[in-house]
This record gives structure tokens, C-alpha cells and sequence, in this order.
């Protein structure tokens, strides 16, 4: 998926307040055992390629070999550091990856990208390479009898590569400040791609053109395109790059020189909307589907929504209109989009769609609590999702419909018994999310009671009571802060307490502030 900055703005960061004894390490526990590390609940990428599959988190790259029994983690393996990883693309055994992570100016979250690492023996060993930077202010561009001004991006700061192509010979790099980059040297070199601008729906080296190369405004008096903006790109072959920009989708069909942008503007059969998130290609038989996550821009006819066009973008037809998309998936002639509002699946080409219900492991009863979906890919009959609240997957086949059973797969400090317990995230906001009361059985299952209480230790909320839980794992209940009477609750200090069995509460704290 190609939406690390909605991670940014989104991601739950995981705040345990726990005893000094507790390690302050993330595990994964699935049925009872404890498994490799999962860096992060939060993760805007998947990608499959062969039997592995690789998950993009904001805490850095994991991969499963054995369909989720285990994972292997990356973060804090050179050259890998503990950033969050904001696009995935393979090509055989090779694969790139792009880091990035945020920081706070004048009271505002700023991405920036951190480089990108790659690998030529899919994923044994690691090569770095710096964010692609500019010195200058502004420098020429060579383009068939043109010279193009171009805005030099100078910094890191909001140059994040939201999204990466890998052909046989090129790896492509969609960036927002730095625009679409392609290197052809394992990224020793870095070159801008030049797209048309917003005023024009194609480019030629043979043409006769006069306009910047800049996604802003600058005080080198550039004029700024928002078509060189770029969020998504994908390689459908060598020499046929697709790209989506803040100005519609562009295509070439000879490696990046000629170019042709579709728009909402400019089509009797349009895309919904100019923001282009996300690219991707379905091969039916002898039939290719080209998708995209198409977002309002800036013209108010615009809407949210998700374009295809079967004629190589000849014309569209549009579908999903008000959701807002982030992932495109397939397995044969079914498509599985990735959204705010969840997980939609389409089995007749975009004509209808179902949407999944609530994703929650019958084995484990971890549940994710946010409906918004990041990403979505396939492996075989397996779906495979993540958000902003973890990852799981399940089976969508004649013998297991769609959405019935989910395996989850979350991240959390591990109490091991009944004499812990804590909640996260700390404080936690019910506008934006639930929070988590997690805590362990000692030796045994047993019934659970938790209750709620307001900083006066008046009553608030009965979340369970007498509920058998199992002592295998670790549990999670979900709060979404509202009490017994379905009422919001103010700002403040709660507390609550975990009976299990005839073992007495164990307390724990819960800091609510919307």
C-alpha cells in the first residue's frame, strides 16, 4: 500500500506503561506461541512475491515464508534501522525498499524520506542508498529539443518515496517534493523523469515546450504542476510505466519519454478524481485491467473513488465513489480494494461489491478495531490486509467464503499472568480509535470480569463479565469509550480492574483526552 502518510497521521503508537520488570519488547503471540518479532500494529504496504510476503510497518520491514506461522523482522538489522517503511517493489530476486519517518515543525508532523535499501537476493543481504537530494536552487533538464527549469529538491523534508516500480533494468521512485525518479545504476544516480505539466495532456521529445518542472510554487518564480506531484507508480513492462500524480494518471509505453496524462478534466469518460494514491494491473485471460485509487483534488466535481479502464486508459469508468481507496488487490477475476471504510471485494468487474465484516481471530480473540484498510494483497486463496490496528488474513475460496474467518496477527508486550495488566495507546483519543485493556491468565482459563471506574471510582463500564478467557495467551478487550448507558465519556483519568477468577483485580489506568 502506498499510503505511509496516512500512517503518519493515523498510526497508533503503542505506550504500555508497565513494571521495570517487563521487557519493553513487541511480541506476536498466535495460538499459545511465542513467534518472531512484528515490529508494528501499523503497516501501509504488502507485497506477495512467490511464497513470501512482505509487510511494510511504521516500525520497519517483516516477511512470512509459512503464511503467517512465523515472521522475520528487518528493523534494527543493517541496514535497516527502527523507521517506517513507505513502499515495497520486487522484481524477481530483486527488491527495493523505502524508508521514512516524520518529524514535528511549527506544531506539524513532516515526512521525510530516509533512503531506500535494496536487495539483489530477495531479502538475504542489504544495500543503502540516500534519499535522492538536488544541490541548488534551480538546474536544466534536457528533454528532446527542450530545456526544462527544474525545482532542485534540496532536502529530505516531504521528499518521501511514497511508492516504488522495479522493471529489469530501472528501479522508479515515486516522491512528492522530488517528483518521479528513475535510476538505472542500483541508485548510485538518480534522474527526474519529466511529465507534462498541468496545462498539457501529453509530452514529446519533438515538441515545442515551455514550462517548469516543479511540484510548488518557488521564489525562483516556478511555476508549480501539481501533475509533478507523484504519488504511485507502477511498471506493467519494461517500457509501459504508469504513474499517478495530484493531476491525474500519466503513461508511456516507451520506458519513461513520451508521456500521455488522463484527468478528470480532460476525458468525455473520466477518472473520479486527479489524486492518484495507488496504481495496479489485473490479468484476466488475455485482458488487462488497469486500477486505481483516484482522490478528489482541487476541482469541485472531483470525487473520491476508484477508476479502471480495460483500452490502455482510451476511457474510464469509475466505482466505490465517496470511499476513499489506498490498495488495489486481485486473485483472478475478483478485486479486493483497501479503504478507509474497510476491505470492499468485487467478483463482476466493479458492478457490485461486499464489503468484510468484523475482522476477529476465533482462536486468539484479538480483533482489529479499526475499520480503515492500508493494504491488501493475495497469496493464492489467502487475502492478506493491514491498517493502522495490525495485519491479518483469511481464505476466499468456494470452500471458504470470503470474510468468514480471520487470523489476526497483532504486536503487544507480553504480561504472561494475571499480575499484569496495562492499556494502550496511553492516552487515547475515542474520536480516532479504541483502546486496548491487555492483560494474562495464570496457569489456568477462567472466567474474566473487567470494569470501568471515572477518577471518583464511581462505576462506569462493565466491558466483560464472567467471560471464559484461555491462559495460552495474552488477551485483549476492546474499549471505545462509552459507558454502560452508550454515552461518551469526558476527558480524564480512569481506571479499571481485571478479575480473573476467585484471584482478586489487578488495576490498571486509562487516560482518555479528545
Amino acid at each position: 500500500m502506498k499510503n505511509f502518510l496516512a500512517i503518519l497521521v493515523c498510526m497508533m503508537v503503542l505506550q504500555p506503561q508497565l513494571d521495570s520488570q517487563i521487557a519493553k519488547t513487541y511480541h506476536l503471540y498466535q495460538n499459545g506461541t511465542t513467534l518472531s518479532l512484528l515490529p508494528s500494529n501499523s503497516a501501509s504496504d504488502i507485497y506477495v512475491a512467490h511464497d513470501t510476503v512482505w509487510f511494510g510497518t511504521d516500525k520497519g520491514l517483516s516477511q512470512t515464508i509459512d503464511g503467517g506461522m512465523s515472521f522475520r523482522n528487518f528493523a534494527n538489522t543493517p541496514p535497516f534501522d527502527s523507521k517506517g517503511t513507505s513502499a515495497i517493489a520486487l522484481n524477481d530476486k530483486v527488491i527495493w525498499v523505502a524508508i521514512a519517518s516524520s518529524f514535528t515543525q511549527d506544531n506539524q508532523s513532516v515526512p521525510q524520506g530516509e533512503g531506500l535499501d535494496f536487495s539483489t537476493d530477495r531479502g538475504e543481504t542489504w544495500t543503502h542508498v540516500a534519499q535522492p537530494v538536488d544541490t541548488g536552487l534551480v538546474y536544466p533538464t534536457i528533454y528532446g529539443i527542450d530545456t526544462i527549469k527544474t525545482l532542485a529538491v534540496t532536502t529530505t523534508a516531504n521528499n518521501i518515496t511514497y511508492d516504488l516500480a522495479v522493471t529489469s533494468s530501472t528501479v522508479w521512485a515515486a516522491n512528492f517534493a522530488g517528483m518521479l525518479r528513475k535510476s538505472t545504476d542500483n541508485g548510485t544516480t538518480w534522474h527526474v523523469v519529466v511529465l507534462p505539466p498541468d496545462s498539457l495532456d501529453s509530452i514529446s521529445p519533438n515538441d515545442s515546450l515551455n514550462f517548469d518542472l516543479s511540484p510548488v510554487s518557488g521564489n525562483q518564480n516556478l511555476r508549480q504542476n501539481l501533475n509533478h506531484r507523484v504519488f504511485s507508480v507502477f511498471a506493467s513492462d519494461d517500457t509501459t510505466i504508469w504513474v499517478g500524480t495530484a493531476g491525474g494518471i500519466n503513461k508511456s509505453t516507451d520506458g519513461g519519454v513520451r508521456w500521455q496524462k488522463f484527468s478528470h478534466q480532460n476525458e468525455a469518460e473520466p477518472i473520479s478524481g486527479n489524486f492518484v494514491v495507488a496504481i495496479n494491473e489485473q490479468h484476466v485471460g488475455n485482458t488487462k485491467t488497469l486500477w486505481a485509487a483516484t482522490v478528489n483534488a482541487e476541482a469541485s466535481d472531483e470525487q473520491r473513488g476508484v477508476s479502471f479502464s480495460t483500452d490502455g486508459g482510451a476511457t474510464w469508468k469509475t466505482t466505490l465513489l465517496g470511499e476513499f481507496a489506498h490498495n488495489i488487490g486481485f486473485m483472478d477475476s475478483i478485486v479486493y480494494v483497501a479503504t478507509d471504510d474497510g476491505l470492499f471485494r468485487s467478483s463482476d468487474a466493479g458492478n457490485s461489491w461486499i464489503k468484510n465484516g468484523t475482522i476477529s481471530d476465533p482462536t486468539n480473540l484479538q480483533r482489529i478495531s479499526s475499520p480503515a484498510v492500508y493494504a491488501v494483497a493475495t497469496e493464492g486463496d489467502t487475502i492478506w490486509v493491514a491498517g493502522p490496528d495490525g495485519m491479518a488474513s483469511t481464505l476466499d475460496s468456494p470452500f471458504a467464503p470470503f470474510g468468514i474467518n480471520w487470523r489476526v496477527f497483532r504486536t503487544y508486550v507480553p504480561v504472561g499472568s494475571s499480575a499484569g495488566t496495562y492499556s494502550y495507546p496511553l492516552p487515547f483519543s475515542p474520536n480516532q480509535e479504541a483502546v486496548r485493556i491487555h492483560y494474562g491468565l495464570q496457569g489456568h482459563d477462567a472466567p474474566v470480569t473487567i470494569k470501568i471506574f471515572d477518577y471518583a471510582m464511581h462505576p462506569v463500564k462493565t466491558l466483560i463479565q464472567n467471560a471464559v478467557r484461555s491462559a495460552s495467551f495474552d488477551q485483549d478487550e476492546i474499549w471505545n469509550g462509552l459507558d454502560d448507558r452508550n454515552r461518551r465519556v469526558a476527558n480524564g483519568v480512569y481506571f479499571y480492574s481485571v478479575e480473573v477468577g476467585n484471584l482478586g483485580a489487578v488495576w490498571g489506568k486509562i487516560m482518555v483526552i479528545q
